[in-house]
């Protein structure tokens, strides 16, 4: 499976998997929640911060010392941070996962609306991250497949929220909390990319036999439009 993820789709620049911060970069993002749980359990929220905080600096550290890239170690060390701020607040355990709840609300929103307005994100974030025009809107497949994986995301975003934000109105729930943290993690963000790949190579196959039809024929493909694309899905 790390294989198919790791494929660049025909494309030049970084792969889904690199966009998403690699194998690393998932994993650690499970390592501060494995951390937290037990300690809390054990000696108290303020420790447990300290150990999830500590070891998501460890893990931030390795990931530069192999030269990974560098925003998602950043950004996966500030979204421990915040979480730890926020559980400090609260002065529960459980504030740890509100921001990740409320994310996935907000991320799934976004995510849907997007395909209702026909600027489905995932082909938006893959082609913009690339350095590449959004050309790709002017093909009806290639919106077609990227609308599929866009939702795909959304469905993960909203189920996330559901189940977890249930789980943080029950008391006691912070082990079930980071259990279900990891299990609606990453194997739910490997089907949805392995979609993603599919969405991106259907919509790269589409886009290179629009390009060489319009090669073939002299026609001349026209510039990328601001304008929203009016046809039907």
């Amino acid at each position: 499976m790390t294989g198919e993820l790791e494929e660049r789709s025909d494309r030049d620049g970084p792969s889904i998997l690199e966009q998403l911060g690699g194998t690393s970069g998932m994993v650690s993002t499970v390592i501060p929640v494995l951390v937290l749980v037990p300690v809390n359990a054990k000696w108290g929220l303020g420790p447990a911060l300290i150990a999830a905080v500590a070891v998501s600096i460890a893990v931030f550290l390795w990931r530069l010392a192999r030269h990974e890239t560098l925003m998602p170690a950043v950004s996966g060390l500030m979204g421990v941070g915040l979480c730890a701020v926020i559980a400090w607040l609260t002065g529960d355990a459980k504030g740890y996962f509100a921001y990740g709840i409320w994310y996935s609300l907000v991320a799934g929103i976004v995510f849907t609306v997007s395909t209702l307005v026909r600027w489905p994100l995932v082909g938006l974030i893959w082609h913009g991250i690339n350095g590449e025009t959004q050309r790709w809107r002017t093909n009806r497949t290639a919106v077609r497949a990227y609308t599929v994986a866009t939702l795909a995301w959304a469905i993960v975003f909203f189920a996330r929220f559901i189940v977890q934000q249930w789980l943080y109105n029950q008391d006691d729930a912070v082990g079930a909390l980071g259990v279900t943290r990891i299990l609606m993690g990453l194997p739910l963000t490997a089907v949805v990319v392995l979609v993603t790949v599919w969405a991106v190579r259907t919509a790269g196959r589409a886009e290179r036999g629009e390009d060489t039809t319009a090669v073939s024929t002299g026609r001349h493909v026209a510039p990328e439009s601001d304008s929203t694309d009016e046809e039907s899905l």
